[in-house]
C-alpha cells in the first residue's frame, strides 16, 4: 500500500498510514495512558487491550473510521477520544464505490543478493518446474472416496509410510498404564524404495455428482489443476461411471492444460471392472508403476522465476496486517521483481480495496473484471442470505479485527505492492509472470485448494491466531505475527513475525530472511511444519456458498 507509515510511542502504539483516525495498540494500555495521536498527545478514556484500536479524536455517530488509509467502518455510536472501536460501536462500511487512479510507480525492492540464485526443483515436460515430487490418487465422485482409503491404507503400509505411528504407540501406552517415554512419542524417520519422490497423496472430497452440472465442471477443472500440477508426476484416478463428474470431462480439462499430454493419468471405473478386490489391484499396481516413473526424475537447479508463491490469512489476528502481512507481500514484490509469480485470493477479504486493487490492474480490462468477479460473488452470497460483512470470524473480533473492511484492509497487504497481471476465475491457471488475483472464499482450506490448483507451488499462510492448514501437493510455510504465537505452537509455525511489531526488526531484513526459507523449502532442504504434521487439507468450492 502507498504512503503507509509506522509512527511509534516507544512501540505501544502504531499509527499505520497518516491519514488513519485510529491507531493499533500494541501492548495492553490503562485508562489515562498518555499516547500519540495523529499529530497531537491524547489521554486514553479507557483500557485498550493489545491488538485494539483507539481513536484519535471524538467521533459523531456516522463518521467514517479510517484505517490503512482506506474507510473500515462507521461509527455507530458517539465515541470519545482516545475510546476504543469495537462491534459496539462500529460497523462495517466501505468506500468500494471510488475509483482508483491507474498506478505506474511501482519501485522493485532491491534483490541484489537474489540474483542468479536458483532452486533445486524437479523439472515437468511443458516446462513448469516442481518444488515437491508425488504420486496423486484422486476420486471422480464421493462414492470412491472408500476406495480412496484403502488404497491410503495399504500404500502406507506397504511402504512403511505411517505418519500416525508415534501417536499410535502413544494410545497403546496411555491404554496400558505406561509411562509415555521418548521411545513412545518419537517420530521414526523410514527408509523410502523411492528416495526421488516426496510421497503418495490421496484426494478425497464430498462432490462429483448430485449438485449441478456446473458443480461437476468445477471439480473437473479443480482436478486437472492438481494433475497438471508443477509438483504431480502422475495420477490414478478412480471413477464409479455414472457421476456427473465423467472422466470425459476430467480428460479434456486435463488436455486443456497438458495438450503434450506430459502426465501419466491412469483412470478406473469400478462399474466397468466389476468387484471390488479386481479394482484395488489394478489401481495398486498402477500406483507402483507411477511411483517408479516418478523415482526417475531428480532435484535440479531452475532460477527463482519458475517459483509461484500463492498467499493466504488465517485465524488472523489485530497485528496480522502490520507484520505477517506486509511481510508476506515483501517477499511477493521481490518474487514478482525475479521474473517469479505471485496468487492473491480470498475475495471477500479485499472488500473496500477494491479501488486501490484496480489501480494495480495493468488494464482497463483487468479491472473491470475484478470488479465484476467481485459483485458477481457478493449477489451470490446474497442469494443465500450471507454478505461480506460476515467474514470475520469471532477469533478476529475478539483479537481486534472488528469489520470485514479493516480484516481485508490488512489481508490486501500480503499481496505486495508490484502491478496486477491478471484476474482470474476460479480454478483457471496462472499463465502470466507477476502478481495475479485468483476468485475464491475466504475459507481458509478451500482458497489453498484453489490456489494449488491454479498452480501455486509454494505458499505462505499467515496467521496471528494459529492454524495447522497444509496441502496436498503444495509445501504450506505458516508465518505467525507475534512471538507468542511462534513459541505457543512451535510444530506449526515456520516463521516469526514478532520481530516486526517488537520493533526489534523490519520487514525488509525479514522479507529476505523469508525469502531464503522459501528457496530451502522450494529445494528440498527444509520441510514445512505442514507437512512434517502431515496436514494434508484439500476442500473444492461449491461456489456461491462460502464466504
Amino acid at each position: 500500500m502507498s504512503n503507509v507509515i509506522a509512527t511509534q510511542n516507544l512501540r505501544r502504539t502504531l499509527r499505520i498510514h497518516r491519514l488513519d483516525n485510529v491507531s493499533v495498540a500494541l501492548v495492553d494500555l490503562p485508562t489515562g495512558a498518555e499516547v500519540e495521536a495523529g499529530e497531537a498527545v491524547i489521554h486514553l478514556a479507557e483500557p485498550i487491550a493489545r491488538k485494539h484500536k483507539f481513536t484519535h479524536q471524538t467521533l459523531a455517530v456516522g463518521d467514517f473510521v479510517i484505517m490503512y488509509g482506506v474507510t473500515v467502518g462507521r461509527a455507530t455510536q458517539s465515541i470519545a477520544a482516545g475510546g476504543r472501536i469495537g462491534i459496539d460501536n462500529v460497523e462495517h462500511v466501505t468506500d468500494s464505490a471510488q475509483s482508483g487512479t491507474r498506478r505506474s510507480d511501482w519501485q522493485a525492492p532491491d534483490i541484489s543478493a537474489f540474483e542468479g540464485r536458483t532452486f533445486d526443483g524437479f523439472h515437468r515436460g511443458d516446462g513448469s518446474v516442481g518444488t515437491a515430487n508425488y504420486w496423486l490418487v484422486v476420486p471422480l465422485v464421493f462414492c470412491e472416496n472408500r476406495n480412496i482409503e484403502v488404497l491410503r491404507t495399504c500404500i502406507n503400509d506397504a511402504l512403511g509410510n505411517d505418519p500416525h505411528r508415534r501417536y499410535k504407540r502413544m494410545a497403546r501406552a496411555l491404554l496400558n498404564g505406561e509411562p509415555l517415554t521418548e521411545e513412545n512419542v518419537s517420530e521414526e524417520v523410514m527408509e523410502t524404495p523411492f528416495p526421488n519422490v516426496d510421497g503418495v497423496r490421496f484426494l478425497t472430497h464430498s462432490l462429483g455428482c448430485g449438485g449441478t452440472r456446473e458443480d461437476a465442471r468445477a471439480l473437473c477443472q479443480l482436478l486437472a489443476g492438481y494433475i497438471c500440477h508443477p509438483n504431480v508426476a502422475g495420477a490414478t484416478v478412480l471413477s464409479l461411471g455414472c457421476q456427473n463428474a465423467e472422466a470425459s470431462l476430467l480428460e479434456e480439462a486435463i488436455a486443456a492444460r497438458d495438450p503434450r499430454g506430459t502426465r501419466t493419468v491412469h483412470f478406473f471405473e469400478q462399474q466397468a471392472l466389476g468387484d471390488e478386490q479386481t479394482l484395488i489391484r489394478e489401481a495398486l499396481s498402477a500406483i507402483f508403476d507411477g511411483l517408479r516413473q516418478a523415482n526417475e526424475i531428480t532435484r535440479q537447479p531452475a532460477p527463482l522465476s519458475k517459483l509461484v508463491l500463492g498467499v493466504e490469512c488465517g485465524g488472523s489476528d489485530g497485528f496480522s496486517g502490520i507484520s505477517a502481512n506486509p511481510l508476506v507481500g515483501g517477499v511477493v514484490d521481490r518474487l514478482v521483481a525475479l521474473g517469479g509469480s505471485g496468487i492473491l485470493s480470498e475475495f471477500p477479504e479485499l472488500c473496500g480495496v477494491e479501488h486501490e486493487l484496480a489501480a494495480r490492474c495493468t488494464s482497463d480490462a483487468l479491472a473491470t473484471r475484478f470488479r465484476d468477479l467481485m459483485s458477481a460473488y457478493q449477489r451470490h452470497a446474497g442469494a443465500v442470505g450471507a454478505d461480506f460483512s460476515m467474514n470475520p470470524s469471532p477469533g478476529n473480533i475478539r483479537d481486534g479485527l472488528i469489520t470485514d473492511a479493516m480484516k481485508s484492509a490488512g489481508a490486501a497487504r500480503k499481496g505486495g505492492d508490484s502491478p496486477i497481471v491478471d484476474v482470474l476465475d476460479y480454478t483457471e491457471p496462472v499463465t502470466r509472470p507477476g502478481l495475479s488475483l485468483l476468485c475464491t472464499p475466504g475459507n481458509d482450506v478451500e482458497s489453498t485448494t484453489a490456489m494449488a490448483g491454479s498452480g501455486a507451488n509454494l505458499m505462505l499462510f499467515t496467521t496471528g491466531l494459529g492454524t495447522p492448514t497444509g496441502n496436498p501437493v503444495t509445501p504450506v510455510l505458516k508465518i505467525a505475527s507475534n512471538s507468542e504465537l511462534a513459541r505457543r505452537m512451535f510444530d506449526a509455525i515456520d516463521f516469526d513475525a514478532g520481530p516486526i511489531v517488537e520493533g526489534s526488526s523490519s520487514i525488509d531484513a525479514l522479507a529476505d530472511a523469508l525469502l531464503e526459507r522459501c528457496i530451502d523449502t522450494a529445494s528440498g532442504r527444509y520441510r514445512s511444519c505442514a507437512s512434517r504434521l502431515d496436514q494434508q487439507d484439500f476442500i473444492p468450492w461449491k461456489r456461491g456458498v462460502s464466504l
